[in-house]
């Protein structure tokens, strides 16, 4: 109990000297900015996250782990504040999920033989937690553009067809083209960003294709690539793969069915055959349970 108590004050020690170094920095940086003539209205929140994210350990944290740098460029956090911002969450949500675990162990079982276990358990589930996240929104992201894909390719068909070249083309789409591909035209759109700075638009589209790692967008790179290089040719090439990818759709929605019709299968297995047995056998046991008890 005593060692648990040093702990918790141990715990806010440490948080109330973080804070005060943290409040230290914003207060130099807000006066920096103050002699600059920039007085805009920070949030305290976002300042206080950043900097805790720009702290060595949690640098230290994300440039040691490179799944967690190849996860960061397939959600679209390449930017050094949105790093920040993850590298924050590491630190922190393992920090807050031991305290919270701590604080409820002594609120409510405070009669625990081993009162460490729980803490150093949300210790552990808070570090892996926003890389899990982290993970499932790469997944997520990676289907939408795969998604999309699919009516790009169209798209360019048809700017092709009016004249434009590649680099136009997916200029128009970029600006375009937001609300109908909102993912894919964001990529687009940092691709020119690297292209009007000097850099070779095919190797910057194979870039981000080995950075997303989409199957779909990966071909149809390749055809641009091909096209940039070569020049014609590619309108047979775009037909092909968009009638591939139609071909995979069709493919996965038949072996999604085909697993929903599994799925509910087992679940009429589980309920409706109880209940059928009921209603057929049900009279012929209280008949039988009847005429044992009359003997």
């Amino acid at each position: 109990m005593a060692l648990l108590i040093s702990a918790l004050l141990f715990l806010a020690a440490l948080i109330v000297i973080v804070g005060h170094l943290l409040e230290q920095r914003r207060r130099q940086r807000l006066v920096t900015q103050r002699l600059q003539g920039q007085l805009a209205r920070e949030d305290r929140f976002g300042t206080l996250m950043r900097q805790l994210g720009s702290s060595s350990i949690a640098q230290r944290s994300i440039s040691q782990d490179s799944e967690t740098q190849t996860l960061l460029n397939r959600v679209g956090w390449r930017k050094s504040s949105q790093r920040s911002m993850f590298a924050a969450c590491q630190v922190g949500v393992p920090i807050v999920l031991s305290g919270l675990a701590i604080l409820t162990q002594e609120l409510f079982f405070q009669k625990v033989e081993s009162p460490w276990i729980v803490p150093l358990i949300a210790l552990g589930v808070g570090y892996l937690l926003p890389k899990r996240i982290l993970a499932r929104a790469a997944k997520t992201r990676q289907q939408e553009i795969a998604l999309e894909v699919s009516t790009f390719i169209p798209l360019l068909r048809i700017l092709f067809e009016s004249g434009m070249a590649v680099e136009q083309s997916l200029r128009v789409l970029s600006t375009q083209s937001q609300r109908l591909l909102p993912v894919l035209t964001a990529e687009l759109r940092l691709i020119l960003i690297r292209v009007d700075s000097g850099l070779d638009l095919g190797e910057e589209l194979g870039k981000t294709a080995k950075l997303l790692v989409v199957d779909e967008f990966t071909d149809t790179t390749v055809i641009l690539q091909q096209l940039l290089h070569q020049g014609g040719g590619a309108m047979k090439s775009l037909l092909a793969l968009k009638q591939l990818l139609d071909d995979r759709r069709l493919t996965r929605l038949q072996e999604y069915i085909s697993k929903l019709s599994a799925k509910m299968s087992v679940v009429m297995m589980l309920f409706l055959f109880p209940a059928l047995l009921i209603v057929l056998g049900g009279p012929a046991f209280i008949a039988i349970a009847r005429s044992l008890s009359n003997i």
